[in-house]
């Protein structure tokens, strides 16, 4: 059976992870996967790193492919999209991972003949820890889902949403290992206050803050029961509690995700 080949246009963080998750996974006999960059530089790095076929020419790549994977700047995508029309067929699925950029414009821009599916991963699918929402765009058949689904399932957990939800996917899972990265650094900091090391000050709030998100994935509890569970009456917890909602972590939290969500509007426009 003939492989079917996946064109990844843009290599960079995102497109090398997904390479990486699928020429390390059994569904790399199932792909012949080319990609491209911009400079021929570029390309030799990816090529002896990724060992997969590597161009400067988005053309080729699109001309030959029937999985598009497009993992370029917003900004790049109209262009990229209009300047090779004729390089698309009907047979084609374009999977986008550019954030902000809708469907239907992805559609019209290739015009209007491949299937189109749009995804929002985040950057721990680079260590296969990441989470992908996806979800259907003109002309996308349950098989197509079914496609894009174990791409990404070969990066972490992948989970089907409506495209008005994607503005604040970008705002939440998108850009939300930044806001953890940040937690992780401030409960670092204390630790360095109270006398710890940095580098296990560091350990200790990283592995904490994946220690107590695995407790929310496997026991499928609603975070403020797991919560009660570590606050004892009258015992340090509840302090440390109270001086979170003094400074409003809570809310600050909560405004960070909807500042990011306008922003992917914004960006839209």
């Amino acid at each position: 059976m003939a492989k079917s080949t996946l064109s990844i246009i843009g290599l960079g963080k995102m497109g090398e992870a997904i390479a990486h998750g699928l020429m390390g996974s059994p569904l790399k006999t199932g792909y012949r996967i080319l990609g491209t960059t911009r400079t021929e530089e570029s390309a030799k790095e990816a090529r002896e790193s990724l060992d997969i076929e590597v161009s400067t020419s988005n053309e080729s790549a699109i001309r030959e492919a029937d999985i598009i994977l497009l993992s370029v700047k917003p900004h790049q995508v109209e262009k990229i999209l209009r300047s090779n029309q004729a390089s698309f067929s009907a047979k084609q699925l374009i999977i986008s991972i550019c954030a902000a950029i809708t469907t239907d414009q992805l559609s019209e821009w290739c015009g209007g003949k491949p299937s189109i599916i749009r995804a929002m991963p985040n950057t721990p699918c680079l260590i296969k820890s990441g989470v992908t929402a996806i979800c259907a765009g003109p002309r996308c058949e349950d098989g197509h889902l079914k496609i894009a689904e174990k791409i990404f399932g070969e990066l972490g957990m992948v989970t089907i949403l409506e495209e008005s939800l994607f503005d604040g996917v970008t705002g939440l899972s998108g850009c939300g290992p930044a806001y953890v990265y940040l937690m992780i650094e401030a409960l670092s900091e204390a630790g360095v206050k109270v006398g710890i090391s940095r580098k296990q000050a560091t350990a200790l709030a990283a592995q904490t803050l994946m220690g107590a998100a695995k407790m929310v994935l496997d026991r499928s509890e609603h975070p403020a029961a797991l919560k009660d569970e570590v606050t004892t009456p009258a015992g340090c917890t509840i302090d440390g509690l109270m001086a979170l909602e003094e400074g409003k972590l809570r809310v600050t939290l909560i405004k960070a995700v909807l500042a990011a969500t306008r922003r992917s509007k914004l960006m839209r426009k």
